[in-house]
C-alpha cells in the first residue's frame, strides 16, 4: 500500500541507544507482568537490547506462525488504510525511534511501541483473528464517524490497554501498557480499576488519552476476544440506529446507553 521499507542502515547511534535503554527497562519490568504469549512471541523473534529489530526477520517469524506481515508506514495513517491493512493480515509499523529527550513519553507511537509492544503478540492466532475480524467490521462502516469511534473504544481497551487473567496471575497484553513503564506498574496495582471484559460497557463510555486509564478490562483467554465479534457487530448496529446518522460526524466524545 505504502511501498516503504525499513532503511536499517540509516539508524544512528542514538537510535540504537534509545532502543537499548527502552528495551532493557521494559524487558526486566515485564518479565512477571506481561502475558505468557507476549513473552514467548518476543523470544521467538529474538528481540535483544543490542539490535534494533529487522523487519525481514520479524516477517519470517510471523510467516511461520500466523501468516501475518509487517507493513512499513510513515507514522499515523488514515483509519481506512489502517483497517485495510489489518483486514489483510498486515500490521502497520513506523520505523523511526523517539529521541533521548523523549524517552518516557511521545504523543505519536514510534517503532518501539509498534515493534516491541505489538509484534510479539502477532504470533498468537486467536489474537490476530480478532484483529482481522474487528477490522473487517470497521471497513463496513468506514465513513460513519460514530461506528469508527465505537470500534476505536473496543480496540483501545483490548489491543492497547487490555489485561488477561492467566494461571500465573493478572498479566498485560495491551501494547499501550507494555510500552509504558509507569502504566505497566499502575494497571496491576491496588489503585487500578479492573473489570471483566464487557463489550457493552466499553462501547458506552468514551476514553481519554492524557492520563492512566480509569478502567481496564480483563479477558481469560484470547479466544474471548474473537468470540466477542458477533456481539460487537450487533451492538454497533444498535448504536447506529439509536443516534441519527446526521449527528454521527460530531459523535466524539459521546457516552451512550445501549
Amino acid at each position: 500500500m505504502y511501498q516503504l521499507k525499513q532503511a536499517y542502515d540509516k539508524y544512528t547511534a542514538e537510535d540504537f541507544l534509545v532502543w537499548k535503554l527502552l528495551y532493557q527497562r521494559q524487558r526486566v519490568l515485564l518479565q512477571n507482568m506481561a502475558s505468557l504469549e507476549f513473552i514467548e512471541g518476543m523470544e521467538a523473534m529474538h528481540f535483544s537490547d543490542e539490535k534494533i529489530p529487522d523487519f525481514n526477520h520479524v516477517n519470517k517469524v510471523l510467516a511461520n506462525t500466523t501468516g501475518w506481515q509487517i507493513e512499513v508506514v510513515p507514522g499515523l495513517i488514515p483509519d481506512k488504510d489502517f483497517f485495510e491493512l489489518l483486514a489483510n493480515k498486515k500490521f502497520p509499523s513506523s520505523t523511526w525511534l523517539r529521541k533521548l529527550e523523549n524517552l518516557d513519553y511521545i504523543e505519536e507511537p514510534d517503532m518501539f511501541h509498534d515493534c516491541f509492544a505489538h509484534m510479539p503478540l502477532l504470533t498468537e492466532q486467536f489474537f490476530v483473528d480478532y484483529l482481522q475480524a474487528l477490522s473487517k467490521i470497521a471497513l463496513r462502516y468506514i465513513d460513519d464517524a460514530l461506528a469508527i469511534e465505537l470500534i476505536g473504544r473496543i480496540y483501545w481497551f483490548s489491543v492497547e490497554f487490555g489485561l488477561i487473567q492467566q494461571n500465573n496471575g493478572m498479566r498485560i497484553y495491551g501494547a499501550g501498557i507494555l510500552s509504558s513503564s509507569g502504566e505497566s506498574i499502575f494497571c496491576l496495582g491496588d489503585k487500578a480499576n479492573r473489570l471483566p471484559f464487557n463489550v457493552k460497557e466499553i462501547m458506552e463510555k468514551h476514553y481519554y488519552k492524557d492520563h492512566f486509564q480509569d478502567r481496564y478490562y480483563v479477558i481469560n483467554t484470547y479466544k474471548d476476544l474473537f468470540d466477542a465479534i458477533p456481539e460487537i457487530d450487533t451492538l454497533l448496529e444498535r448504536a447506529l440506529k439509536q443516534i441519527p446518522h446526521e449527528k454521527n460526524i460530531n459523535a466524539t466524545p459521546l457516552d451512550l446507553k445501549l
